[in-house]
C-alpha cells in the first residue's frame, strides 16, 4: 500500500508542489524509467495449478502429450481446453488426447509486428494444423514459408519456455514431417 492506506502502491513516485498560479498545491507524478509489464502479458507463464483451471493441459504437454476437453454429456471437443462446454455449458469435462502428426491447413509469415519478447526471431511461419477432429493455430519450426504448401505433413514439436518463474513451462509448436 502506499503512503495513503486506502490506495495501492503504483510505483509511481508522488509530491506536492505550490501550483504557479498562486493556487491550491498539485500533486506531482514522476513516471518510472522503467516499468515492469504485467503478468498478463506473458501468456506462458500461468501453467501451474494454483493459477490456471487447465493445468491439466501443460501437464500433459510436459509428459510429451498434445490433449484437450472433450465433454461427457455432449461429446463436443474444444480446443484450446475449456473448463466449461460451449456448446452444452456443462462442466463435465475430461481430457483427451490429440494426434502429434496433422496437415498444414494454412500458413503464413511473421516479419513485423511480432508478439512481445518474438520480435527478435522474425521472420517466423505461423499456421493453421488440421489434426482431424481438430484445427489450432501454432507456431511452425524449422520451415520457410517457401518450403511449405498446404496439405504437407506437420508433427508436434514441445518446447521449453524460459523465464522469471519457479516452475518448468512448455509449449507446443509444429514443424514439418
Amino acid at each position: 500500500m502506499s503512503e495513503n492506506d486506502n490506495e495501492p502502491d503504483s510505483g509511481i513516485e508522488r509530491g506536492t508542489e505550490a501550483a504557479p498560479d498562486g493556487g491550491a498545491d498539485r500533486d506531482v507524478v514522476e513516471i518510472p524509467k522503467q516499468i515492469e509489464l504485467p503478468r498478463l502479458l506473458d501468456f506462458y507463464e500461468l501453467q501451474d495449478e494454483a493459477n490456471t483451471e487447465i493445468a491439466e493441459f501443460y501437464d500433459n504437454l510436459r509428459d510429451g502429450r498434445l490433449t484437450t476437453t472433450e465433454c461427457r454429456d455432449c461429446g463436443d471437443l474444444q480446443f484450446p481446453p475449456r473448463t466449461v462446454c460451449p456448446e452444452c455449458h456443462s462442466d463435465d469435462l475430461a481430457y483427451v488426447e490429440l494426434p502429434h502428426e496433422g496437415e498444414l491447413f494454412a500458413f503464413s509469415t511473421v516479419r513485423a509486428g511480432a508478439p512481445m519478447g518474438m520480435e527478435d526471431e522474425v521472420p517466423f511461419v505461423t499456421g493453421i494444423v488440421d489434426l482431424g477432429d481438430v484445427r489450432l493455430s501454432t507456431r511452425i519450426d524449422d520451415a520457410e514459408y517457401d518450403d511449405l504448401e498446404i496439405g504437407d505433413p506437420v508433427e508436434l514439436k514441445i518446447v521449453e519456455i524460459d523465464g522469471p518463474v519457479d516452475h518448468e513451462r512448455v509449449f507446443y509448436r509444429f514443424e514439418p514431417k
